[in-house]
């Protein structure tokens, strides 16, 4: 998919229960420029596809665009979404609320990429 959320809460409480990290911070970093990352609602999968309906409407693939790749939109929308976040851990866990998960987004996919994770105390 071109334009994806994906859901990876549990991969990142996996690392920090490997840390052994009772408190402190867990940070969240995407190294690309056409993908990012956010904090939102996972309990209702509609919420990922209106936000992706949404940006989409914001930024549409096929803008005037420059950008001689041809992925412009995908960049903004990265842009908008943010690379980094910052989540603190209280009792060896993500201390996010009820509803709330961590999102990697995806907006030139299909791409193999990479999300960091760095746990502090």
């Amino acid at each position: 998919m071109q334009d994806e959320l994906i859901d990876i809460t549990k991969k990142v409480e996996h690392i920090i229960l490997k840390s052994s990290h009772k408190q402190g911070l867990c940070y969240v970093f995407v190294p690309h420029t056409t993908a990012g990352i956010t904090i939102n609602e996972n309990a209702d999968p509609s919420v990922k596809s209106d936000i992706l309906s949404g940006l989409g409407k914001i930024v549409p693939h096929d803008g005037d665009y420059q950008h001689a790749e041809g992925n412009s939109a995908a960049h903004i929308k990265a842009s908008l979404m943010g690379f980094s976040l910052v989540v603190f851990i209280e009792e060896g866990r993500l201390a996010l609320g009820t509803w709330q998960g961590i999102c990697f987004a995806e907006f030139d996919g299909p791409r193999t990429r990479e999300v960091w994770v760095r746990v502090v105390s």
